[in-house]
C-alpha cells in the first residue's frame, strides 16, 4: 500500500498561506497536517485558532492537528469545531493519557498519540489498542528543517512489531526530516504516513515532491 502523505504547514508560506493550502487542495496528499505549539511544551509558537479557521475554509483534505502543547485536552472542543478527522497528542504531555484518548474519540475525532525522540516505544503498549494512529517524532518537536534523527527507523520497527504483537490496527506516522530519501527508508521500515514539511514547501515544485513521497 503506498504511504499517506501529510504535508505540514508549519513550512508554508504564512505571508501567502493560501495559496500553499491550495496546493496542497490540488496535490496527491491525503492530510493537511496543523502543527499547533504554545512556547511552554515546544520552544516555539506557531499559530492559533483564528488562523486556523480561515484554514479551514479553504482546505478540502482531512486535518491532521497535532497539538505539542500543555494540557491538550482544554482544547478538544476547539480542535472538533475546526473539523479535524485526527486530533494528535504528546504521551509526554498527558497525565491522564487514556482519558484525554476517550475523549478524543467522543468528541466525534480519530486518537492519536505523539512519541518525542528519548521516548521508548514500548511506552505505548497499554493504550495502543485505543488508537487511531502512532506518530514517532524524527526530530525534536518545535521547529522544522531538522536533520532526521536515525534512529527513528529502529523505532518504526519496533513499534511495528508491537502492533502486530497485541493486534492492533493503529498506523504509524512519522515527523521530522521526511524527505524521499528518508521516507524510502522509513515506508520500508513500516511507516504508513509521512509528514513532510521543508521537502515540501521548500522545493522549486512541491506538487512533484508529493507525488514522489506518495510513490515510495
Amino acid at each position: 500500500m503506498r504511504p499517506l502523505i501529510a504535508p505540514s504547514i508549519l513550512s508554508a508560506d504564512f505571508g501567502n498561506l493560501a495559496k500553499d493550502i491550495e496546493m496542497i487542495n490540488r496535490s496527491e496528499a491525503d492530510w493537511i497536517h496543523i502543527d499547533i505549539m504554545d512556547g511552554v511544551f515546544v520552544p516555539n509558537i506557531s499559530f492559533g485558532f483564528p488562523v486556523l479557521k480561515h484554514i479551514v475554509r479553504i482546505a478540502k483534505k482531512p486535518l491532521d492537528v497535532h497539538l505539542m502543547i500543555v494540557q491538550p485536552e482544554k482544547f478538544i472542543p476547539n480542535i472538533q469545531a475546526l473539523g479535524a478527522e485526527i486530533m494528535n497528542v504528546h504521551y509526554e504531555a498527558c497525565t491522564h493519557l487514556h482519558r484525554v484518548v476517550q475523549q478524543i474519540r467522543e468528541a466525534g475525532m480519530k486518537p492519536a498519540v505523539t512519541i518525542n525522540p528519548a521516548t521508548p516505544v514500548w511506552m505505548l503498549k497499554d493504550i495502543l489498542p485505543e488508537l487511531h494512529m502512532v506518530l514517532i517524532m524524527s526530530v525534536n518537536p518545535g521547529f522544522g528543517g531538522q536533520r532526521f534523527i536515525e534512529h527513528s527507523l529502529a523505532k518504526v520497527r519496533e513499534l511495528r512489531e508491537l502492533i502486530a504483537q497485541i493486534g492492533s490496527k493503529a498506523l504509524i506516522e512519522v515527523d521530522g526530516g521526511v524527505n524521499p530519501d528518508t521516507g524510502k527508508r522509513l515506508v520500508e521500515a513500516g511507516a504508513d504516513v509521512l509528514v513532510a514539511g521543508s521537502a515540501v514547501f521548500k522545493a522549486p515544485h512541491p506538487e512533484e515532491v508529493i507525488h514522489t513521497l506518495k510513490n515510495l
